[in-house]
């Protein structure tokens, strides 16, 4: 089984071990990546307030390296890619001016067709089926499902779930043993790419989002955003300033928690990068 893979930035730099547990879990399933030859920067997060052409020329360079390689379907785990990639798809497909120009630009074909699959959708169609058959060790813990703003929206574009009240990760959540917590923070913002200009900002948000998960008693936070995974995780000294308390809740990727179910080594899922380590990892 062949598919197309586009990492991003992130997965190639802070977020490595989104990369890691991902390709990890894929072999787990006997699933072959095919990474895109020669990609570039998608433009999140700042491009589309910049200059608009450049935004949607950006990702519709990545669209047609994919299709000049024979893809017809690619794998974008990050959130913010997954965003970019299907809002620009989208806006060629509705402009074909645009889309005319920017195969000029680019020098080469934009059909777009390619089908372009979430981490959820990607383990939806080709892992849930088997999962429950591998599990060698359900993760049997209480856990809340952070999706993010950029995995649900905008929705009349990604159709990707329900817009308030995602089910998607909690479902996978619960295949593997987990209790999926009900909380209402699923789709509330992290700061996103406040996280250096304005950390400030990014303590607040992301705070109130980590008390209500430890306020709920969950043992962990499962997100499929390398930019939320960031904030929630990486920015916990400035989290817990601005909480006035220590908070001891783990941000893990959907593909750790899976890949620890079906007994994936914690060393091949990237497990000891996280800052908060899960206490239930032995």
């Amino acid at each position: 089984m062949n598919i197309g893979f586009y990492p991003g930035c992130s997965l190639k730099g802070t977020s490595s071990e989104y990369a890691q547990s991902t390709l990890a879990l894929a072999k787990f399933f006997d699933i072959h990546f095919t990474e895109i030859r020669d990609w570039n920067c998608c433009g999140a997060t700042a491009a589309h307030n910049l200059n608009h052409e450049l935004s949607v020329a950006l990702p519709a360079r990545i669209l047609a390296l994919a299709e000049q390689q024979g893809l017809m379907e690619i794998v974008v785990p990050c959130a913010a890619c997954y965003n970019r990639l299907s809002v620009t798809q989208y806006a060629l497909n509705k402009d074909l001016v645009l889309k005319d120009r920017l195969s000029d630009t680019l020098q080469m074909p934009l059909s777009g067709n390619i089908r372009i699959l979430n981490v959820m959708q990607f383990i939806e169609k080709y892992i849930a089926g088997r999962i429950e058959e591998k599990i060698s060790k359900p993760f049997a813990h209480k856990v809340v499902c952070y999706y993010g703003c950029l995995l649900v929206r905008p929705y009349n574009i990604l159709r990707f779930d329900r817009l308030e009240d995602p089910q998607s990760m909690d479902a996978l959540m619960q295949k593997i043993g987990a209790t999926a917590l009900d909380w209402a923070y699923k789709t509330e913002c992290c700061g996103a790419g406040f996280s250096v200009s304005r950390t400030d900002v990014v303590a607040k948000l992301s705070g109130k989002i980590v008390k209500d998960a430890e306020d709920r008693e969950a043992e962990a936070i499962i997100v499929a955003c390398p930019m939320c995974q960031s904030n929630l995780d990486m920015r916990r000294p400035h989290i817990d300033s601005y909480l006035h308390t220590k908070t001891h809740i783990p941000v893990m990727y959907i593909t750790q928690a899976i890949g620890l179910a079906v007994g994936i080594k914690r060393e091949e899922l990237g497990l000891k990068k996280l800052f908060v380590a899960p206490a239930f990892v032995d």
